[in-house]
C-alpha cells in the first residue's frame, strides 16, 4: 500500500515516544490536512479516515457536479461527463467522492509530508517535556555533564533532556568534567520557539531549602519550618528556622550532632559556611542572632526606615561585619533591616555623613555596606581588608583615611 511507509514511520514514534491513539490521529489528520491546503487551495472539501494500528489511511475529495464548461473551481465542482467517468448515473447537483492517491499529492510533497510529520512529532514531544520540567520548577533535580561551554554546562538527564547550568548560577568553585553528575533546582523552563529550555541552578536560595527539605528528616515532615534563606554561594549562607513543637529543638536538629547532619548540605555547596538561626518574631532578638557569631550590645530600631542602629563592643565589630563584609550584609537580608553597627564608648566618632562636603556620597555607601558608618570604624579597619571588602580602589579609601586622619588630628 503506497501510503504504508508514511504511516509506519509515524508508528516509530509512536511506540517510542507513547504518544496517545487521541494525539496520534489528530496529528496525522493535521499533517496530512495541510498538504491539502498546499496541493488543492482548501481541505474543507476533503475527509482524511485514518487507521494508524493497521496503516490504512485515505483521503476523499467531495466535489459537486455541474454542467460540463461551467466549471468555476476544480476542487469543489467536476463537470458531468468526468463525474460519469466515475460512476454512470450520476446527475448534475449531486455530490461526488473521489479518493486522493498519496502519488497524486506529488513525490515533493510526500517528501515534505513525512517531514512535517516528523516535525509536528517532535513539536508534540517538546510541548510534554515544557509540561514536566515546569511542574518541577523549585525542585531538586540530578543530570550528568554532557558538554563543559565557557558560560554553561549542558547536562543530560536520563532521558536525553538537555539541562542548562549558566555559569552564573553555578557556585563560583564548582568544577565540573563529563560524566560527572550534578545537583541544582529546576529554577525555570521556557518554550522558545517550539524547544524547551530548563535552567538550571546552584546559586539559588532555594537549591539549600530544598538540600534542608532532603537532608533533614524533620524538616521533610514538617516539624521544623524553614522560615527564609539568604546566601552569597560557595561564601556564606544563613537559614532561619522554627519549630511549633516546644520539645523540638529546630538548630539542633538542622545541625546534628558535631555538625554531622548539615556537613553533608555544606561539602554540596563548595564548603559554604551556614549559619542556623532560631527565627523569633522578637526583631530585637532576631537581628542579635542574625548577627552571630557577634554579640550585641544593644540595638536601636526604627521600624519606619527598617534600620536597625547596633552596639558592640569594639572587638566584637568585625564579627559583625565578617569577611568581606559577608556577615552584616545576610543578617541584613535575612532580617529586612538596614543594620548599622556602633562600637560602644563611641561618643567622639564622627558619623560618614557629616564628611560628605569632602567625600563623595557613593564612596560612603560603599563603607556602609560592610557595616562602617563612623569615622572610628573606618580608621580601625586594615587597609587590604577595605579593599577586598569594598568596590572601592586602594587609592580611593588611602584618600579617604587621611580625610577622617585629619577630623581627629585638629
Amino acid at each position: 500500500m503506497e501510503n504504508l511507509a508514511l504511516i509506519e514511520s509515524f508508528s516509530e514514534f509512536k511506540d517510542d515516544k507513547l504518544i496517545d491513539r487521541v494525539t496520534l490521529m489528530a496529528i496525522l489528520e493535521d499533517v496530512f490536512r495541510n498538504a491539502l491546503k498546499k496541493k488543492f487551495g482548501s481541505d474543507d472539501n476533503f475527509d482524511i479516515i485514518i487507521n494508524p494500528d493497521k496503516g490504512d489511511l485515505e483521503i476523499w475529495r467531495n466535489r459537486i457536479v455541474v454542467a460540463d464548461g461551467e466549471v468555476e473551481d476544480d476542487n469543489e465542482e467536476i463537470s458531468l461527463s468526468a463525474a460519469r467517468l466515475i460512476e454512470e448515473d450520476f446527475e448534475i447537483g449531486e455530490d461526488v467522492s473521489e479518493e486522493v492517491k498519496l502519488a497524486d499529492l506529488g513525490r515533493r510533497s510526500i517528501l515534505a509530508l513525512r517531514q512535517n510529520l516528523i516535525s509536528k512529532i517532535h513539536e508534540h514531544d517538546n510541548t510534554n517535556i515544557y509540561k514536566q520540567f515546569k511542574e518541577l520548577e523549585g525542585e531538586i533535580y540530578t543530570a550528568e555533564v554532557h558538554h563543559i561551554r565557557h558560560r554553561a554546562v549542558i547536562l543530560l538527564d536520563d532521558e536525553g533532556n538537555e539541562i542548562i547550568l549558566p555559569k552564573d548560577k553555578q557556585i563560583p568553585s564548582d568544577f565540573f568534567r563529563k560524566g560527572d553528575n550534578v545537583r541544582g533546582i529546576i529554577e525555570s523552563v521556557e518554550l522558545k520557539g517550539n524547544k524547551p529550555t530548563i535552567i538550571m541552578s546552584r546559586a539559588n536560595p532555594l537549591f539549600l531549602e530544598k538540600l534542608f527539605e532532603q537532608e533533614i528528616p524533620e524538616v521533610f515532615d514538617g516539624l521544623i519550618n524553614v522560615k527564609k534563606v539568604v546566601r552569597i554561594p560557595g561564601e556564606k549562607a544563613k537559614v532561619a528556622v522554627d519549630s511549633y513543637d516546644d520539645r523540638i529543638d529546630p538548630v539542633g536538629a538542622c545541625v546534628g550532632m558535631k555538625g554531622s547532619r548539615i556537613h553533608g548540605i555544606v561539602r554540596e555547596l563548595g564548603n559554604e559556611n551556614i549559619d542556623v538561626i532560631n527565627y523569633t518574631n522578637n526583631l530585637n532578638l532576631f537581628i542579635t542572632r542574625a548577627l552571630s557569631p557577634a554579640r550585641v550590645t544593644s540595638i536601636n530600631i526604627d521600624e519606619e526606615t527598617k534600620r536597625a542602629e547596633v552596639i558592640l563592643k569594639p572587638e566584637e565589630v568585625s564579627k559583625a561585619i565578617g569577611r568581606g563584609g559577608h556577615n552584616i550584609r545576610l543578617a541584613g537580608q535575612l532580617t529586612g533591616y538596614e543594620i548599622d553597627v556602633l562600637r560602644e564608648g563611641a561618643e567622639e566618632d564622627v558619623e560618614l555623613a557629616e564628611f560628605k562636603d569632602e567625600i563623595e556620597e557613593w564612596i560612603i555607601e560603599e563603607f556602609k555596606k560592610i557595616g562602617l558608618d563612623t569615622a572610628k570604624s573606618v580608621l580601625e579597619q586594615d587597609l587590604k581588608f577595605l579593599v577586598k571588602s569594598t568596590d572601592l580602589e586602594e587609592e580611593t579609601i588611602q584618600e579617604v583615611v587621611n580625610i577622617l586622619k585629619e577630623e581627629f588630628e585638629e
